[in-house]
């Protein structure tokens, strides 16, 4: 079992930067790879970005790919994503999540933040 918990979000210009951070509870944190998603309203929850147990290994949606990384800390039980060059059309709620990263990429287990909500204003 693992919890998590978002923090970061917030309004910023278009070009601008945010940081995302996601806190986890339990003892496995390191054994989980880790997930970045969205939700726009009206649309679904989609990938953004995702990470090896080890940190070793990322993945991303094409859209965010340059402008967006992830990263974690196991020692602290944190996951983060850096945002760059933000876009109107990045905004949305973002989500993270427990999962595993195997060849075909990151694949999401059932375990959600309660999601930060990202504004970017053009």
């Amino acid at each position: 079992q693992v919890q998590l918990v978002e923090s970061g979000g917030g309004l910023v210009q278009a070009g601008g930067s945010l940081r995302l951070s996601c806190a986890a509870s339990g003892r496995t944190f390191s054994s989980y790879g880790m997930g970045w998603f969205r939700q726009a309203p009206g649309k679904e929850r989609e990938f953004v970005a995702g990470i090896s147990w080890s940190g070793g290994i990322t993945y991303y949606a094409a859209f965010v790919k340059g402008r967006f990384t992830i990263s974690r800390d196991n020692a602290k039980n944190a996951v983060y994503l850096q945002m760059n060059s933000l876009k109107p059309e990045d905004t949305a709620v973002y989500y993270c999540n427990a999962g595993n990263t195997n060849a075909n990429g990151y694949a999401p287990y059932a375990y959600w933040g309660q999601g930060t909500q990202v504004t970017v204003s053009a």
